[in-house]
């Protein structure tokens, strides 16, 4: 396992985190470009403030937590001076996508802009302390707990009433916000939030006769026989997985997290392409036909967040069915995403793992899943954590 830690830590340091510190960097109007192509080349300027957030979170934490390089903390500055101009409206609530200058171009529709943006600035705050960072992040924080329960708000397109599915991603999201901010929320806090993101995720949303995650259920928990209540995101299970196994760690709850690890499985070998490797990226929870069309492509998020999830169930419980499953998934990712000619990872094949598209980032994929992917792989199969 030391030898997948060091080839980890060698990606990150001298590979993914380079190319986007040679890149993104928008010297002109502040803020970062993602929208690059295979060699780095910008070809579109349109800045996505989740984008933006995750970009400034990474190289605050990577500062924080690999090395006190001066400019990984002269990029999260940058990124933070950019956001705090120009990111929010006049409530509070983070665009989700501005002009290279900051101009306002879609509206706060969409809630996981305000999520990584307070990650960004907690993230931020641990470096240089601040009591701007720490407003910024706790604001947004309170802003986004009170609109959890309708966060899309006046951007619903959702007629009222008729079916009024509650989503998975928000609690999910939130397992893992709550740890990032724990040093300005406090542990009682985090202690108040927790076993309310645990039950949402492992009772609410979890399906005990399937033994899987649904994306979309009925505010009850029941099952929704719809397009949206069968639909099934084996990513995102498996990344709220290991998101649980952490929390459980903290709590020092065993049984949690093993049932976390359990599930964490269950899905990576539901979700397996068994033709040609790779894990879907949406299924029908009773083998239907999806909505999505895109149901088959194998995305770089979902396949590094598996190996996060595999690393820390061997580490955490000893499950060998973890190790197995970390050696073929690590084997796959690095053969068909990993660009063996330029800087940073392909995003997007089609389902027999050829590339779709051979963009470094756009409007989804920017400077967060990867790098945290190959930080949390490295520190967690460390010798001293084995």
């Amino acid at each position: 396992m030391q030898e997948y830690a060091e080839m980890y830590r060698k990606e990150l340091v001298d590979n993914v985190l380079p190319f986007w510190l040679q890149n993104s960097r928008d010297d002109r109007n502040g803020g970062f470009f993602t929208c690059l192509d295979r060699t780095g080349k910008v070809f579109d300027t349109d800045k996505f403030m989740w984008l933006q957030g995750r970009e400034v979170w990474c190289f605050s934490y990577m500062y924080h937590n690999v090395s006190a390089e001066k400019s990984w903390l002269d990029m999260a500055l940058h990124g933070a001076a950019f956001m705090e101009k120009f990111g929010r409206d006049q409530s509070g609530n983070w665009y989700f996508s501005l002009t290279a200058e900051g101009k306002p171009l879609v509206q706060p529709y969409n809630i996981f802009s305000d999520c990584f943006a307070a990650m960004a600035f907690a993230a931020l705050d641990k470096v240089q302390p601040s009591d701007k960072y720490k407003e910024i992040a706790v604001s947004t924080f309170n802003n986004i707990l009170e609109r959890q329960h309708d966060w899309k708000g006046v951007y619903n397109k959702a007629y009222p009433g008729t079916r009024p599915l509650k989503g998975f991603s928000l609690p999910m999201i939130l397992c893992n916000l709550s740890l990032e901010m724990e040093h300005l929320l406090g542990s009682e806090k985090v202690n108040e939030l927790a076993p309310v993101v645990i039950h949402e995720v492992m009772n609410v949303f979890y399906q005990p006769e399937h033994g899987l995650i649904l994306e979309n259920v009925n505010p009850d928990g029941s099952f929704s026989n719809s397009f949206e209540g069968r639909l099934m995101n084996p990513g995102h299970t498996i990344e709220a997985m290991w998101f649980i196994m952490d929390l459980g760690r903290r709590l020092q709850d065993e049984a949690l997290v093993k049932k976390a690890c359990d599930i964490m499985l269950r899905t990576l070998e539901y979700g397996w392409d068994k033709e040609y490797g790779g894990i879907f990226y949406f299924l029908d929870l009773l083998g239907h036909p999806t909505q999505q069309l895109e149901w088959d492509q194998k995305l770089w998020w979902v396949h590094v967040e598996t190996l996060v999830a595999l690393a820390k169930g061997y580490t955490y419980t000893g499950d060998e069915r973890c190790l197995q499953w970390f050696h073929k998934v690590h084997a796959y990712t690095w053969t068909h995403f990993k660009d063996q000619q330029y800087g940073e990872w392909f995003g997007y094949l089609n389902r027999r793992g050829e590339v779709l598209l051979n963009l470094k980032g756009g409007k989804w994929k920017g400077c967060f899943h990867v790098p945290r992917a190959l930080y949390q792989v490295w520190n967690t199969l460390k010798a001293d954590n084995i």
